[in-house]
């Protein structure tokens, strides 16, 4: 739990006001808790629970908190928690599949400063930032840009380039990262292994905040990107070895109803081989917009066999309700 004062990040891992140029507890206290509780019948809540906590970021001076989406899909209540530990109430604003990016709107006064935005391509590799979340310099750690690249989530979702940070952030949901002019430059969403020569380092996956302002306007108006849905199957697929397999899928979803099974490989869609789990969704995205048939070439028990799966929008799955 984010302002829980029983742990901290190590002392010699924080950054310090010396150390940065800007007013470092000012912009620390930019970031708050996210508290969501969502009801149990709802579609996310056998796979993300029905009480959600991370981080969030205030980005305008009204209460706006740009958080990640899966702290907030399907919220019937959200609080927002700031490091003086004032609690107030806020709604559900937009979400946004494509990036994972939420927004949320606090109902009552915060009482701190919005945190500008960076510009998250001109981060470097080997660059220094701050990963945060809510509690002050305890909660913030300094940290490095090891890698920027492609990134794909078994969930159906895919960043063209993706901020790896490390070493990693405990509490990284919806976490700041923050760069060394005081700037926001993303938002925690994972925690990753990432390959350095022989060896696997921990660190966070980090969606760049470059992806926002180009959906910031719909999400505000809409509370969701005014772009047609893509296809979305329901099926959890991950990379292997030498094939991307099947690993879960979603209950009554167009996976599951068209009969694909766990432990399938999937070799083609629509006729065309697939190279991993991004080339994957791209092929299927490709095909056209939710509602498209989706022929896949699988491989079950050595037996290879042609499903055709009628896609839909996920957002057709999720509790609306709390949406303004």
């Amino acid at each position: 739990m984010s302002e829980d004062k029983e742990w901290a990040i190590p002392g010699s891992a924080q950054p310090q006001p010396e150390g940065c140029a800007f007013d470092l507890d000012r912009t620390l206290s930019s970031v708050v808790s996210v508290r969501t509780e969502i009801p149990a019948d709802a579609f996310t809540a056998p796979v993300l629970g029905t009480e959600r906590a991370g981080h969030g970021v205030v980005i305008h001076e009204n209460g706006l908190v740009l958080t990640i989406g899966y702290l907030i899909t399907e919220a019937e209540t959200v609080w927002l928690i700031t490091n003086a530990g004032t609690a107030t109430a806020a709604h559900v604003v937009g979400y946004d599949q494509a990036t994972g990016f939420g927004l949320v709107q606090a109902l009552g006064r915060l009482g701190v400063p919005a945190m500008a935005l960076g510009t998250s391509r001109d981060l470097l590799i080997g660059g220094e930032v701050i990963v945060a979340g809510q509690g002050g310099r305890r909660q913030a750690l300094n940290a490095t840009v090891i890698s920027k690249r492609e990134f794909a989530g078994y969930w159906e979702y895919v960043l063209d380039e993706a901020i790896l940070t490390a070493p990693p952030h405990p509490n990284w949901g919806g976490a700041a990262c923050i760069g060394r002019d005081g700037r926001l430059e993303g938002i925690g969403s994972l925690l990753i292994q990432e390959s350095e020569g022989e060896r696997s380092v921990d660190g966070n996956m980090i969606v760049p905040i470059d992806l926002l302002p180009p959906i910031l306007d719909d999400l505000l108006r809409f509370g969701r990107v005014q772009s047609p849905p893509r296809p979305w199957l329901g099926m959890y697929t991950a990379d292997g070895p030498e094939a991307v397999v099947v690993v879960g899928l979603a209950s009554g979803g167009p996976a599951d109803r068209a009969g694909v099974h766990v432990g399938d490989i999937v070799l083609e869609v629509a006729g065309r081989p697939v190279g991993g789990l991004a080339d994957t969704f791209r092929k299927v995205w490709a095909l056209g917009t939710a509602g498209v048939d989706v022929p896949l070439t699988l491989m079950r028990d050595g037996a290879q066999m042609i499903l055709s799966l009628h896609s839909a929008d996920r957002n057709d799955f999720l509790k609306q309700a709390s949406f303004h």
